[in-house]
C-alpha cells in the first residue's frame, strides 16, 4: 500500500475514532484499515495510536502526524480538483509560439480579445520564425505559416490562408518608376528576405497568366525578418517582399505601395499546432476555437486592404 493511501487510512481512523467507522467511510474492511495503520507505524518506527478494547487515542506523535497528513491530503484533493476541472474551466497560463509577423499583427490582437472573455488565462508569447519543438521547449501551441506540415503526431488546425506581395516606397517608385510586369524587375533593386518560408534566388509569382518565375538581379540588401524588410522598403532601398501582415499598416498609411498588384507569391496555410487531441485543456480548447473564429476575418480584412492599395506614382 502506498504512502498516501496509508495516510488516508490513518487520518480516517483518527477523525472517526474507530477502525470500523474508518473502514465504512473508506469502503473497505476493518482488517485492511488495521493492517494499514500497523504498517505505517512500523515504517515510521513510531506508535501513532494507543488502542484498547473500548477506545482509541492518538499519541503525541500521532497528533502531530495527523495535522501534517490533513494538510497534505487537502493539498492533494485541491490538486486533483484543479487538474480534473482543467478540461471544463479555462484557467492558468498558455505558453504560445508564433512566427514574427503573424504574431505581431494577428496573435497579440487575438490574445487581447480572448482575455476579455477569459481573463483567468495568462499568456507567454514567443515570436520567432523557426518551428520549435513543442514538447522539448514546453510550448502549449505554435502558430505557424507552412505549405504543408510534416507528420509529427501533433494536432494541426488550419486557421486560414495568406500570402506575400511586392512593395516599394513612393519615393523609390517616383525615382525609378513602377514595373509593369514581373520581367521588368530585372531593372530594379530587389531586396531579399532570407528565412525558412520566403524565396531567395528566384521569385515565383502567381498572376493572371498563372505561375511566373523571375530570376532577380543581385540584391543590394538581405535581411531575415519581415519587420526589417519593411524598414528597408520604407527607406527607398528598393522593392521587396512583404507578408500582407507586415505590409498592411504601411499600405494604409501610404508609406508603402503595392507593386504588381495583379501578382502575389505562393499561398501559405496558417496553422495552430498543439500536442494532443485527447484530454485537451479547456484553455487550449477555447483558445483554438477562438482563433478559428477570429483569424479568418482578420486575414480577409487585410487582404482587402492589400488588394485595394494601388496608388498611381507619377
Amino acid at each position: 500500500m502506498d504512502v498516501f493511501q496509508t495516510m488516508r487510512f490513518f487520518t480516517a481512523v483518527a477523525q472517526t475514532g474507530s477502525f470500523t467507522a474508518a473502514a465504512q467511510l473508506l469502503d473497505t474492511t476493518t482488517t485492511n484499515v488495521s493492517k494499514a495503520v500497523s504498517s505505517l507505524e512500523a515504517r515510521l518506527q513510531t506508535r501513532l495510536i494507543n488502542r484498547t478494547t473500548r477506545r482509541l487515542a492518538l499519541t503525541e506523535a500521532g497528533l502531530r502526524y495527523l495535522q501534517r497528513c490533513e494538510k497534505i491530503l487537502e493539498e492533494i484533493r485541491d490538486a486533483e480538483e484543479e487538474a480534473g476541472t482543467a478540461h471544463i474551466k479555462p484557467v492558468g497560463r498558455l505558453k504560445i509560439h508564433a512566427m514574427g509577423a503573424i504574431g505581431n499583427h494577428y496573435v497579440i490582437e487575438a490574445i487581447a480579445r480572448y482575455r476579455e472573455i477569459y481573463p483567468s488565462v495568462l499568456f507567454d508569447l514567443t515570436l520567432t520564425n523557426r518551428l520549435p519543438d513543442l514538447l522539448e521547449e514546453g510550448y502549449d501551441m505554435s502558430i505557424v505559416l507552412a505549405r504543408d506540415l510534416p507528420d509529427s503526431g501533433f494536432v494541426a488546425q488550419r486557421l486560414g490562408i495568406t500570402y506575400s506581395i511586392l512593395c516599394a516606397s513612393p519615393a523609390y517608385l517616383k525615382k525609378h518608376g513602377m514595373p509593369d510586369t514581373p520581367g521588368a524587375l530585372g531593372e530594379h533593386d530587389c531586396l531579399r528576405i532570407v528565412n525558412t518560408i520566403m524565396p531567395v534566388e528566384n521569385w515565383v509569382f502567381e498572376g493572371p497568366e498563372g505561375v511566373e518565375t523571375v530570376n532577380t538581379p543581385v540584391s543590394p540588401f538581405h535581411v531575415n525578418t519581415a519587420d526589417g524588410m519593411t524598414i528597408a522598403i520604407k527607406t527607398a532601398m528598393g522593392i521587396g517582399i512583404q507578408p500582407i501582415a507586415s505590409a498592411v499598416e504601411g499600405l494604409k498609411a501610404g508609406t508603402l505601395v503595392r507593386v504588381l498588384p495583379e501578382y502575389h507569391f505562393e499561398e501559405f496555410n496558417l496553422y495552430a499546432i498543439y500536442p494532443s487531441r485527447k484530454f485537451v485543456d479547456a484553455k487550449i480548447k477555447t483558445w483554438v476555437e477562438f482563433l478559428k473564429d477570429c483569424i479568418p476575418g482578420l486575414l480577409a480584412a487585410d487582404e482587402k486592404i492589400a488588394g485595394s492599395s494601388r496608388k498611381r506614382v507619377r
